[in-house]
């Protein structure tokens, strides 16, 4: 028992019985958790839940970071703290040590925090992941806290990889992952949206509240499955254990040491999307556009605004795009086009798309109106699909980003590096809201193709515009973006066959009426 301890239980023996009963629960459990407990309200309510996975997080100031570190000073034996960028890890240990009134224990060389000793000793690691592949490193290390501050900085391949570790040798342990953060700013961070889609996603079929928990599991594809409580659910003839999620909104006016020093007036002067993300912890807020980012977020926005469900009906399918993954962590993506609106995609994983003809199956399936189809065939996986469609008779184009342009962009006045940057440059000129309305495209309701079509850079160059290079998108994101590209294929190329498809039809059978121009989308008239 501290000094401090026997002090406060000498002054309370003049109180009421009842009163001093609640008083000395309430000292013994602060004392036991090194003087750290949490706020009342949003952060006690993250501290005590049961989420598997819990995204905790809104507005700036709410008290994020000092959850993570609480927990792992109070709840947790094996605690790993995780930033982006190593330095500002190691920020984080200047807090634990204010919070503790020591630094007794810290390792600075590992970066590693000892308390205690026995069956009550703790352990912190505080650690960056600033590359893709610095992963790797926490690869078997098992932790039963894992804290990610600032989580929408990591990219989902990251978070996925790392999480895997999350465990305990001793059965009695509380393992849990918590992600800390405000909305995502960047399109690298809009994968939180979709990993806690019922309570960021506003379109989502069936929203859940703050604090819920839902449950989910992978399928075959490597997408999440949303089950009904943790099971064990057969999937794929195993008997498999789901995990919960849930997400619980952190507000500043319920972190009052923060609240009181005026920090709402700084967030106050952020600019505008900034205090939006921050101040307002609104997910549904725009992003901060890079200067040379391809397509502007709000266009892209607007776009999926425009969508609705039904829109495609009546309208013949135009053409249908293909990023193909033979094999590999990648998704085979479809993208279908019926004139100005763009149905839900279709993904694949690669291991179910390891030859042309499983590709073709996919098409054949989707496919409408005898519409093109254009493969992409600049990885060398989209050869042999463009080979099995043709056997079967399907108008098939092979799409290479490498290859020359010879367009210019619609004012005439810019040339093309190649192929891709004349593509994306077009779907750029497509989204520009400064257009007839009827023209402009609707984009499927969806984080991740918002993501994709945000997240190209230009430059411009002696030879023309010049579009970021797939592999250096694929470093920022944590993932390839496919379905951004099988979208733009489907505009671009897709445009160009289904007017040559169209011309030769019109040469052998009777005639068909399709308007396919850049600027004039909208197909009329089924076969």
């Amino acid at each position: 028992m501290s000094n401090r301890y026997k002090q406060i239980t000498d002054h309370l023996a003049r109180v009421p019985a009842d009163a001093r009963q609640r008083t000395l629960a309430i000292t013994k459990e602060r004392t036991a958790r090194h003087l750290w407990l949490p706020n009342h309200g949003p952060q006690n309510d993250a501290y005590s839940c049961a989420a598997d996975e819990l995204f905790y997080g809104g507005q700036a100031g709410g008290g994020k970071t000092d959850l993570g570190l609480g927990l792992a000073l109070t709840a947790h034996r094996r605690s790993l703290i995780l930033r982006r960028v190593n330095k500002d890890a190691l920020k984080l240990v200047e807090r634990v040590a204010e919070i503790l009134g020591h630094r007794n224990g810290y390792n600075g060389q590992l970066q590693r925090w000892r308390l205690g000793r026995g069956k009550s000793a703790r352990t912190i690691e505080f650690a960056g992941c600033e590359h893709e592949d610095d992963k790797q490193r926490f690869k078997g290390d098992p932790h039963d806290l894992i804290y990610f501050d600032e989580g929408t900085d990591f990219l989902v391949s990251q978070y996925r990889f790392i999480i895997g570790w999350n465990r305990s040798v001793d059965a009695k342990q509380r393992c849990r992952v918590v992600v800390g953060s405000n909305p995502p700013t960047t399109p690298e961070g809009l994968w939180v949206i979709r990993h806690w889609a019922p309570w960021l996603d506003p379109l989502h079929a069936d929203p859940a509240r703050p604090g819920e928990l839902r449950w989910f599991t992978a399928g075959a594809d490597g997408e999440d499955i949303e089950v009904d409580g943790r099971g064990p659910h057969l999937l794929r003839g195993e008997a498999v254990a789901a995990r919960s999620r849930s997400y619980i909104p952190a507000r500043l006016i319920d972190n009052p040491d923060l609240a009181r020093t005026g920090y709402a007036s700084v967030l106050a002067s952020l600019p505008e999307e900034l205090r939006r993300a921050y101040r307002d912890g609104n997910f549904a807020a725009g992003l901060s556009d890079h200067d040379f980012q391809v397509i502007p977020t709000a266009w892209i926005e607007a776009a999926q605004q425009r969508w609705r469900a039904e829109a495609g009906r009546g309208v013949a399918m135009t053409a249908i795009g293909i990023d193909v993954a033979q094999g590999g962590a990648d998704h085979t993506v479809l993208a279908a086009r019926h004139g100005v609106w763009y149905a839900p995609l279709v993904r694949k994983p690669g291991c179910d798309t390891r030859d042309g003809s499983a590709v073709a199956a996919a098409v054949v399936a989707l496919r409408r109106d005898r519409c093109p189809v254009v493969v992409d065939v600049g990885g060398g996986f989209g050869g042999d699909t463009v080979a099995r469609l043709k056997d079967n008779g399907i108008e098939a184009t092979g799409f290479n980003g490498a290859h020359a342009s010879r367009a210019k962009t619609r004012d005439g006045q810019l040339t093309f590096f190649n192929k891709r940057a004349e593509a994306w440059w077009r779907m750029r000129e497509e989204l520009d809201p400064g257009q007839d309305a009827s023209a402009v495209l609707a984009l499927p309701l969806d984080a991740s193709v918002k993501a994709d079509l945000a997240a190209p850079r230009w430059e411009m160059t002696a030879r023309g515009i010049k579009i970021e290079d797939k592999d250096e998108i694929r470093k920022r994101l944590g993932r390839s973006p496919d379905e951004g590209d099988a979208i733009v294929m489907c505009l671009s190329e897709g445009a160009r066959a289904a007017a040559a498809a169209l011309r030769r039809a019109r040469q052998a059978t009777r005639p068909e009426r399709a308007n396919v121009g850049y600027a004039h989308l909208k197909v009329t008239h089924r076969r």
